[in-house]
């Protein structure tokens, strides 16, 4: 009805070719052709001629099915987004995200996503790499025929690129460890690590607040590597973190099913190997600035560093008591005995141990307390 007010209007000359174009929102060479089919046809041929015929680029009926048997069979429970990955990377897949989306709607596949709270305004990322990382834990049935295990992720506050993570019966000193020193053996010293204030990391007050002057293992082996840490009073603080873990507890989960995973050994190959390198490749953004903040540490055994270092004091029989051992101090060129010496003894990671005097190794151990080999070199 508009159209024809307007042509009515233009055959009356109130206005020329152009502005009747204008007028009707379309450019000067679509009026022509809606006057010319108007013309030769009357109203019908202003009809839309795409009414009734498929488009050119719909989804072949065949492609549809094959979709929908993809994700009731093998996908069930991927998100569209998670799932058209998996569509365009392995069956050849050459259809929108938000077709895939729709398509799983109209099915009855997939519920829309509740509607978000109100936005929180997030706190800058570092510039730089290395500048601070995040560690953290999350309990969850990670693998199929398992019960629930702890998730330990190191990633950089910078880019989110995750640079360690692994599954472990449970989270403490030891996982703690073990993330960093994948992390600092790879890239070097972080300027800050930014945590919860889980026991491992922080003697807390009754109030809540830490408290500096006791450090736990892993706060004396940071502030021995000059690396600060930052704890944090609400899980908000961890936003970035934790939204990882989301991702995390969507994806890996499903992945790991995917490929038909039940050990913790084989998870923790799989998620070194091919998880985190593609999560990356999706997740990490690019960092503000060029450059890195990670600080090479060469000649820096860190075994000696990122390990449980306890103090006590040597018996009259010349042995050291620690966790229901006796460890035996071997004659050493330095002194007749250690008697009533203070000395340190350090526990690692596969359940081995050392007394050191002052930067002198006097002894190692096995994890049963058999005298191994001495080292007279810290």
């Amino acid at each position: 009805m508009r159209f024809l007010d307007i042509l009515g209007r233009y055959e009356a000359a109130e206005f020329n070719q152009l502005e009747a174009a204008e007028l009707l929102g379309v450019d000067e060479r679509t009026f022509r052709r809606w006057r010319q089919r108007f013309e030769d046809d009357g109203e019908a041929g202003l009809l839309d001629r795409r009414l009734g015929k498929a488009s050119g680029k719909r989804v072949p009926i065949d492609r549809e099915h094959e979709v929908e048997a993809l994700y009731r069979e093998r996908y069930q429970g991927f998100t569209a987004k998670h799932f058209h990955e998996h569509l365009v990377a392995k069956h050849n897949f050459a259809w929108s995200y938000t077709w895939t989306k729709t398509f799983l709607y109209s099915k009855g596949l997939l519920e829309k996503a509740k509607r978000r709270g109100a936005h929180r305004r997030k706190r800058p990322r570092r510039p730089l790499p290395g500048m601070m990382l995040h560690q953290d834990g999350s309990r969850h049935v990670w693998v199929q025929g398992q019960s629930a295990l702890d998730l330990i992720v190191t990633l950089d506050d910078a880019t989110s690129a995750i640079y360690s993570a692994f599954l472990i019966e449970e989270e403490g000193t030891a996982s703690t460890f073990r993330g960093l020193r994948e992390v600092f053996g790879e890239r070097g010293l972080p300027l800050s690590l930014y945590t919860d204030r889980g026991a491992h990391y922080f003697f807390t007050a009754e109030a809540g607040a830490v408290d500096r002057k006791q450090p736990t293992q892993v706060g004396r082996a940071l502030e021995r590597l000059g690396v600060e840490h930052i704890a944090a009073y609400s899980p908000q603080a961890r936003g970035r973190s934790e939204r990882v873990f989301q991702t995390l507890q969507d994806r890996l989960v499903k992945e790991l099913a995917l490929a038909e995973i039940d050990t913790i050994e084989a998870a923790n190959v799989f998620i070194r190997d091919r998880y985190i390198p593609a999560h990356n490749a999706r997740f990490a953004v690019p960092a503000e600035q060029p450059g890195t903040a990670f600080v090479a540490i060469p000649g820096v055994d860190l075994d000696e560093v990122l390990c449980v270092q306890e103090e006590r004091q040597v018996g009259n029989d010349n042995c050291v008591s620690f966790n229901r051992l006796k460890l035996q101090i071997p004659e050493s060129p330095l002194r007749a005995h250690f008697v009533k010496a203070r000395v340190k003894v350090r526990q690692y990671p596969d359940g081995s141990h050392a007394i050191f005097h002052g930067q002198r190794c006097l002894g190692r151990y096995d994890k049963k307390g058999t005298f191994r080999k001495e080292k007279s070199v810290a």
